[in-house]
Formats: structure tokens, sequence, C-alpha cells
């Protein structure tokens, strides 16, 4: 190991937008810091392949392709449980200080961004209240997110105006909190600090057009591949009643298809938009996390192993 290596940071992570080769970024940097002399494991940042039996559809590297590398927080959870981070960050952040102990690394990897930022920057959650919760779900199953939107405004119009209205979940989730008192905006601070200062982010790209060819072609082979017959699998251990793994892209079209509600081609025509549309979000997000090295291709060897100064601050997110 050479001085530089020995310097380098214990926690490293991966991001970026799905498509763009994170997991082969992620193994290759592993690989690499085990070549150094380090002892190292790979943390999962993807909300969906926290499930057990969710792979097609996720695009969840099988365990015969992870290298002998140990991999944290993947199939974790079953279908009908409900992912939230406030549950992930305790868990993912123990699984870091685990690996990292004794001179160890950990490499967080995913492109789910509220899950990545709850791990590597100073995070608070805000009051949760599931009776509330449950209520307001009933008022969006029965009236939809309009009404919802409209009572977040009239209690908090700031965080009315930033919330995405496309995602019920998170106008659901902001009203619960306003309800309860609380500010939704108070779960990352404005200049957010790391949590250890120790850090390393890489962010991995790709240009807009070839990343569309490649999310598009993606989704197709998830149906070439049996993403039906996953699907139709996972009904009976409860995927239909999971708040989370019922709504996530693909696997909701996937259901509404075997409904009778979607044909194949609406089904995988409307995962690729939707695939697009989360992709765009992705990279707004990880665009401003300030002190990223970005890659233009998943390439570990263009990254210097040795300690980098991270800018104080953090990152936004």
């Amino acid at each position: 190991m050479t001085a530089a290596e020995d310097r380098a940071p214990a926690l490293w992570a991966v991001v970026g937008a799905t498509g763009t080769g994170k997991t082969e970024l992620s193994l290759a940097l592993a690989e690499r810091l085990a070549a150094a002399g380090r002892m190292v494991g790979i943390v999962n940042a993807d909300a969906m392949q926290l499930y057990r039996g969710m792979e097609i559809g996720t695009a969840k590297l099988p365990a015969h392709e992870r290298r002998g590398i140990a991999h944290r927080l993947f199939d974790a959870l079953e279908p009908h449980e409900e992912a939230t981070v406030a549950r992930y960050q305790p868990e993912a952040r123990a699984a870091i200080e685990e690996l990292t102990a004794a001179g160890g690394a950990a490499v967080l990897v995913g492109g789910s961004g509220l899950y990545v930022s709850s791990v590597l920057f100073d995070f608070r959650f805000p009051p949760r209240d599931e009776a509330l919760r449950a209520g307001l779900e009933a008022e969006l199953a029965a009236h939809g997110v309009a009404p919802l939107l409209e009572r977040l405004r009239a209690l908090d119009a700031a965080t009315a105006e930033s919330v995405d209205a496309r995602n019920p979940r998170r106008v659901v989730r902001a009203l619960e909190v306003a309800l309860l008192g609380g500010d939704a905006r108070v779960a990352l601070p404005e200049a957010p600090q790391l949590w250890r200062a120790d850090t390393r982010i890489v962010g991995v790209r790709a240009e807009r057009s070839e990343l569309v060819r490649r999310l598009d072609r993606r989704v197709e082979e998830m149906w070439e591949r049996g993403m039906l017959d996953e699907v139709r699998g996972l009904i009976p251990r409860g995927i239909e009643r999971g708040r989370t793994a019922s709504r996530a892209i693909g696997y909701a079209q996937a259901l509404a298809q075997l409904r009778g509600e979607l044909g194949e081609r609406e089904a995988i025509a409307e995962t690729q938009a939707l695939t697009r549309r989360y992709a765009r979000r992705q990279v707004s997000w990880f665009k401003r996390y300030r002190g990223a090295e970005w890659l233009d291709r998943p390439d570990a060897g263009l990254i210097d192993l040795g300690a980098r100064p991270h800018p104080a601050g953090g990152g936004d997110a």
C-alpha cells in the first residue's frame, strides 16, 4: 500500500442516474481498495434493491457476480414491508461503521438521492404519526392528491411549492409533518455537513441521448427476461399491499398488466417514460453535491485513491 493509498478515505459514495454504470464502478473501486490492502464492502443506497425477490426490475447484481465482495443492505425487506429513509439511515451507518473499523473501507452505491444524502450528511427526521399517515393516505385514495396539496399550501406554502406534486407519497409525508407542527425542510439543512470527514463522493454520468437509449433498452430487456413472471411470484409475498414496492417503477406497470389494466406495449412505454423522468430527477439531485468528482464513464482507474479535501459544508441535496 502506498502512502497515498494509506490515507485514502474510509467512506466512498458512488452516485449518479440509473443506467450510468454505478454498479460496475462500485465493484471496480472496491477491488482497487482491496488490492491496496483494505478490507472493503459495498453498502446499498437504492431503495428498491432493499427488497428480496425484486431482481429484474431493479437491475440488482446477482450474488454470483459480486466478485467475493461483501454486500450490505441488499435483500433486507420483504415486498409487503415499507421502505423508509428513517429506518434505512441507522442501518446503513451501522454497516459502514462495521466495515470501516480497523482501517477498512465502505463503498456506498445507489441512485436514491434521499437515501444517499441521509447517510452522507447531517440529516434529521421530522416527526411521524402512523395513525395520521393512514388517514391521509385514505384521503388520497378517495379524493386524489389535489385536496392534500391545498391543505399543505395553507399550512406551509414554501413546502407546498417545492414538494414534487407528482409523487403523492411525498405530498402525504409533507402534510403529515406540517399537521404535527414540524418543518418538512429540516431533514437536510441549507448547508449540510458531512457525517464523516473521511468521505469521497464519485459521480458517474452519461450523455443525455445515450442514457435515454440505454434506459429504453433496459426496460425492454426487463420484460424479455421475465418481469411479469417475477412480479407474479411476488404477489403471494405481499407486493400488492406494499406501500413502497407496489409503486416502484416497472413493478406498478407489471401489476397493472397482470390485472388487465395495461397491455404489454403500454406497460413498457409507461415504464420507459417514468424511468427517463426519474433519471432526470437523479441528475438534478446529485449535481448539487459540492465536491463530488464526476466521471464520464464508469472507470475506477480514473480515481486517485489518495485523500482529497472535501469542501466545507459537504454538499447540497
